[in-house]
């Protein structure tokens, strides 16, 4: 049977872990080729070692300079003749640390950290991927959160980074039109390694166990899921397929139902 994007190529940065990296196994089930763009050249290199033959090209480099971008964008086409996806979903995190607790050395340093990779990185890579898109009548995706909608999904610098994210893809979704569609994915808590800045490392709560983040994670939404990469990348999906070309400036919340009543702890 045909995949969901068969002839599809897509560029998808943070690639090589988390939500990133299923995103990309799974656009490569569906039939796209893909380019793999990550900061972090040893899992590139393993993740790369465990997909078939001729379905990605890596590129390591940072989304918070345009030429790493463009070259990730170059990458693509040069292997696969075109781009018809960006996947903007590089991101970094505050640890939870809020603003009583942010010492004030860190909070310029902390926002920089942060905002450079979560906003700019989105910028950045929009704009590389632009011209080859206008092409194709390709599309964005971008990774949101349910920090852009309701508090308690992180500290207030990480929060703020994704509000950015929201208008970023609303203001790219009008400007665009009717050209380029852009579109977000707006995942709750999820059980990944998501990197904690330098500068907030040594705030943050420690890391609890897996079987503890997990059983803390089914306290925060209404279906009570532990959520992992694999459980938000049919949103990718649907929004990199023809099957939503009606579709622009929507974000796809893939949250366990915050919106009925938003994130709470204490329930279990």
């Amino acid at each position: 049977m045909a995949g969901w994007l068969d002839g599809k190529v897509a560029v998808v940065t943070g690639g090589a872990s988390g939500i990133g990296r299923a995103v990309v196994e799974r656009f490569i089930q569906e039939g796209a080729k893909v380019c793999i763009y990550d900061l972090d050249a040893e899992k590139l290199q393993q993740l790369s070692g465990l997909l078939p033959s001729g379905a990605a090209v890596t590129v390591q480099g940072d989304v918070t300079r345009l030429e790493d971008n463009r070259r990730a964008v170059e990458a693509a086409v040069n292997a696969f003749g075109k781009l018809d996806v960006f996947v903007g979903n590089a991101g970094v995190f505050d640890g939870f640390v809020i603003l009583d607790k942010l010492p004030d050395e860190k909070v310029s340093q902390a926002f920089d950290e942060i905002f450079h990779v979560n906003v700019k990185g989105y910028l950045l890579g929009a704009k590389a991927a632009l011209p080859e898109l206008l092409k194709t009548s390709g599309n964005m995706i971008f990774t949101a959160s349910s920090a852009g909608f309701y508090p308690n999904g992180g500290g207030p610098i990480y929060t703020a980074s994704k509000h950015a994210v929201v208008g970023l893809i609303q203001e790219l979704a009008y400007e665009l039109a009717p050209r380029v569609r852009v579109n977000g994915v707006a995942p709750g808590g999820t059980v990944t390694n998501l990197r904690v800045v330098a500068s907030l490392r040594a705030l943050a709560p420690a890391p609890l166990e897996a079987q503890a983040r997990e059983a803390r994670s089914r306290t925060r939404n209404p279906l009570r899921l532990a959520m992992h990469a694999e459980d938000h990348v049919a949103a990718y999906v649907l929004l990199a397929s023809d099957q939503t070309r009606s579709m622009t400036g929507e974000i796809i919340h893939s949250d366990g139902g915050l919106g009925i009543r938003g994130l709470q702890i204490e329930k279990s």
